[in-house]
């Protein structure tokens, strides 16, 4: 195993967590869309890796697209304004979509995906989220799949980041409050 870096205070989530988990909700995620080709929408940067070990450990038919959303800029708290960075290249209406997250905090970027996704009309749309905070949360949402609740802290790893650090770690870590603050 790699050695920690030193700015992350505790692995919070380790690897084979991680992947034990990831493969747990692609099997349900399976079985509840048997049949049905959804189209997993993952929100960029952060959730790319997540989408990677789901897509390939999923045993339907599906299919992905992507869009990227800026509400944190390269700061630890988000700044409360949400934009659409990349659209998607694909039409939704009468799709079944599942929009992939990396993390849902207060809830405020993942309302206003949502918003603008239903007015594209899709056939259905679920949320699944690796990472919750439901402490934090602001917005009541309904999220359909969640990989695991979490604490309030900063958490980096598994595609997350801080100022565009730490993607790579392949569990998830909390960031010592230090470098961020």
């Amino acid at each position: 195993m790699k050695t920690i870096p030193q700015d992350i205070a505790r692995v919070l989530i380790s690897t084979d967590d991680l992947q034990r988990r990831v493969q747990e909700l692609a099997d349900q995620i399976s079985a509840d869309y048997q049949d049905q080709n959804p189209l997993l929408v993952c929100v960029l940067k952060g959730g790319y890796v997540f989408l990677a070990d789901l897509t390939r450990a999923m045993s339907i038919n599906h299919a992905v697209d992507f869009m990227a959303i800026s509400s944190y800029g390269s700061g630890a708290v988000s700044s409360g304004v949400v934009r659409i960075l990349k659209d998607l290249d694909r039409d939704i209406s009468g799709r079944h979509v599942l929009l992939v997250e990396d993390i849902i905090d207060t809830g405020h970027t993942i309302a206003y995906i949502l918003d603008n996704l239903r007015t594209r009309q899709p056939a259905s749309l679920r949320v699944c989220t690796l990472l919750s905070k439901p402490s934090r949360r602001e917005i009541p949402l309904p999220v359909d799949y969640i990989g695991f609740e979490i604490p309030n802290e900063f958490v980096i790893g598994y595609g997350l980041d801080y100022a565009e650090r730490y993607r790579n770690l392949s569990y998830i870590g909390v960031l010592k409050p230090e470098v961020y603050s």
